[in-house]
Formats: C-alpha cells, structure tokens, sequence
C-alpha cells in the first residue's frame, strides 16, 4: 500500500470513528431496557408505563438523532466537515456522562438526546466526508467503514452491556453500561483532530492552496492534481446553490427517501432496541438473552466486512437483492415463530439471518448511496432528507414498539416488517439505479440527465 493509500484509509477510518460511537450509543441503552422501566415504572404517558418508557426514555436519543439529521447540513456546510467532527464528539462525551449520573427520567432523556443530535449529525458528515476524498473506485468500501464502524460499535456495546452485566451487581450496573461510552468518545476526539479538511469543501470556499495540498497527499505523483482541481472545479461550475428541493433533484430526493424509509420498515432498530427483550420473549434467560444479543453483534460485524468486500464489486443494488430476499426468509420465520409459539434457539438463528441479510444489504448500501447521488452544493442537504427519513421512522417505530408488542402482538409486527421488505425487493428490482465506480460529478451529471428525460415525458 503507498503512503497516498495509507493516509487515506487511515483518514477514512478515524472519521469512521464517528460511526462506531454512533452504533455504540444506538445499542447500549439495549442492556439497560429491563432496569430503566423498573426504575421508573411509577411515570406514565397516557396511563401507560410502557409509552413512557418507550417514547420518553428509550427514544429519547432517536428524536435527537431526527434533529441532527434536520439541521446537520447547515454545521457540514457552514463550519465544514471537520469541525462539525469534531463537535459530534462533544455531543457524545456530554450524552455518556450525564445519562450515566443523573436519576431523573426527563434529566436522562434530555442526555440522551444530545448524543442523539451527534449521531444524527454524524450520518451527514462522515459520509461526505468520506466520499470527497474517495476515489471512485474505492468510494463504496471507504463510505462503507462508517457503517463497518457502526456495527462495530453495536458488538462492543452488547460485550461491554454483557460483562458490565455480570461484574457489576445491583441496580446501577446500567450507569457504568451507559459511562462507559466516555472512553472511545473521548480517544475520537483526539484522533479526529489528526486529519484534514475536505478537499472538495475546501475548494467550494474558494481556498485552492489547502485543497491542491490535502490532494496531493491523496494521489500518486504521476497525478496532475491541477487536472483533479480543474474537473471538480467545471462540475462545481454547473452546479448551483439551490436548495434541494428543486425539481431538477426530484429523482434524488425519491430514492434516499425510499431507501431510508425501507430500511427501517425492516425492523432494524427497534430490533437492536429491545434484542434482550425479544429473546426474552422467545423463551431465553435473562443471561442467555445477553450472549445471543453478542451473538448479534458479531453475525452482523462479519457481514458488514462480507458486504464492505463486495459493494465496489457486485454493486449497491445486488446486495440490496440479496439482502432484501434473505430479510423476507427471516422475518418470515420470525413472524411464523412468535405466530404459532414456536420458540426456542432456533428463533435466534433466526434473528442471526436476518442481521447477516441487514449487513450485507441495507446496511452496508444506505450511507455509500445517499452521499453519492447528489451534486457537491446539494449533497449535505440532500443526505440531511435522507438521513431525516430515516431518523424520523428510527424514533417512531423503536418508541411503539413496547406498545405494539402489548397490544397487537409480536407476530403482527414482524409480519409488518415482513411484508415491507417484499416491497423493497420489488422498488430494488425496478427502480434503484446502480452507481458503483461512478465518479461523485459524472454520477451527478447522469441522474441528471435522468430526471430531464422524465421531465420530457
């Protein structure tokens, strides 16, 4: 590997890091479901204890996430990828301690939703990041260790809720659950001060002596970097800065909503939410329930990389093909399961396909694929629709869950899921495009020329 390769994959990787205290944060709360509704069994939205649970205190991070993901282009934009970083790395810092040392239900919520506007933020960020300093050839697998970086953060939570669980007795164990995400916040922060601005940001603000430096040190010096500079700079020229919600972006707009909003109609999250309780609920131990949820997190850390070594290869949609079918047979069963009582491990080897076909579908495609379609003025704002999409259903769905579960039962629900991913199969088949080895200006240009062919007829 050359010294240009290496500062790549390493910058790659430290901005990842956003991405593994994203999935941390998402998932630790998991292990501290059962003690959080004792804890404040006596609060009650509605007269239920079960929504406030799930909609106070278990969401809490997720309506911070939708706000992130609302306003997080304005930070990218404005103060640039970096600083905006750098800033989520606060958030999560602040979200770890203070969730882990207050005893106030709302005091809790509102910690939890800082670390949420992080993880919202960082959804916007990192993956432009990423995509601008990316090669073509190499754009899928490097976008792709942010979510490499998620579903590594989601293993260590479940191995950390998991020991923390059984070295610490008593009904604080949540908080050291909870505080542990200090640690790997705080080693990001120094870590993201170590790589550079965005080239392409820096170039939009006219700062051409920073940006020809940054690229130089990305290429090989048999590359003209004034020729880089001069291509960027023509497609940047045809750009203007118009919101998103233009017509001419409409394709765009559709296709990240669709995929986001798919992606959670899998069940994903408020899976990763209440693991324990639906393993629980499928005839496991309390421990037992723990280690499958390990289980979990490593079935769906191997797929990841499976899926990280074939996007830039097979492409985005035949893994979206493959995971989409592998998420009907999983959620078929699952539904057929909690239908007729049909419980034991095998309903965990279940939950395992359905993680590996997350991973190697949706999960390694949704942040490579909204951080390339559209053009560099409108990417931040177009990935902000996205992600907002996603976050939006993200809180919503994880929040009834406990409520759904109660009122119309579990079967129910993962035949929603079920029936959501046949029709994801369908919109793969017939609608997504394919952008693998595509470069970020000639893929903007192309689903250009898309949407006036539309507009014709």
């Amino acid at each position: 590997m050359s010294a240009n390769q290496s500062k790549l994959y390493a910058w790659s990787l430290i901005v990842g890091l956003a991405g593994f205290l994203f999935g941390f944060d998402t998932v630790v709360i998991s292990g501290a479901d059962q003690s959080l509704s004792n804890l404040w069994r006596s609060y009650t939205l509605g007269g239920e204890s079960s929504a406030f649970h799930g909609i106070v205190v278990m969401s809490s991070a997720l309506w911070g996430t939708v706000l992130g993901a609302a306003l997080g282009a304005f930070p990218t934009d404005k103060l640039g990828r970096k600083k905006t970083l750098f800033c989520i790395g606060i958030f999560y810092f602040v979200s770890a301690l203070g969730s882990a040392l207050t005893s106030d239900p709302y005091l809790f919520a509102l910690f939890r939703f800082i670390g949420g506007i992080g993880v919202g933020v960082s959804t916007i960020a990192a993956p432009a990041y990423v995509s601008e300093i990316a090669p073509a050839k190499e754009r899928g697998k490097l976008v792709a260790l942010y979510q490499f970086n998620i579903v590594f953060g989601i293993l260590i939570a479940f191995a950390s809720n998991y020991f923390i669980g059984s070295l610490v007795s008593g009904a604080n164990a949540w908080r050291y659950m909870l505080g542990a995400e200090a640690l790997p916040a705080l080693a990001y922060l120094l870590l993201i001060t170590r790589v550079p601005k965005s080239p392409r940001w820096l170039l939009s603000r006219g700062e051409v002596d920073q940006a020809r430096s940054i690229l130089a040190r990305l290429h090989n010096a048999s590359v003209n970097i004034d020729e880089v500079i001069s291509e960027i700079d023509k497609a940047a020229g045809n750009e203007t800065a118009e919101t998103v919600f233009q017509k001419k972006y409409r394709k765009q707009l559709w296709l990240v909503i669709a995929l986001a909003a798919f992606n959670q109609f899998s069940g994903i999250n408020a899976f990763l939410y209440y693991s324990p309780r639906i393993f629980e609920m499928a005839g496991l131990e309390s421990s037992a329930a723990l280690l499958s949820s390990i289980g979990v997190g490593a079935v769906n850390l191997i797929f990841t990389l499976i899926g990280l070594s074939l996007i830039d290869k097979s492409g985005r949609k035949k893994l979206m093909i493959i995971g989409s079918l592998g998420y009907i047979l999983s959620l078929g069963l699952v539904t057929y399961s909690f239908a007729t009582g049909w419980f034991g491990m095998h309903v965990t080897y279940f939950f395992f396909l359905f993680i590996a076909s997350h991973a190697i579908g949706q999960g390694a495609v949704i942040w490579v694929f909204i951080s390339e379609i559209f053009p560099n003025k409108q990417r931040a704002q177009g990935q902000s629709v996205g992600t907002s999409t996603h976050w939006i259903l993200a809180a919503i769905i994880p929040a009834l869950v406990p409520l759904l579960f109660t009122t119309i039962g579990a079967s129910t629900v993962f035949g929603i899921f079920t029936v959501m991913m046949v029709l994801q199969l369908v919109w793969v088949l017939l609608i997504m495009p394919e952008t693998k080895g595509v470069s970020l200006e000639e893929l903007s240009k192309s689903l250009g020329q898309y949407q006036k062919t539309i507009n014709k007829s």
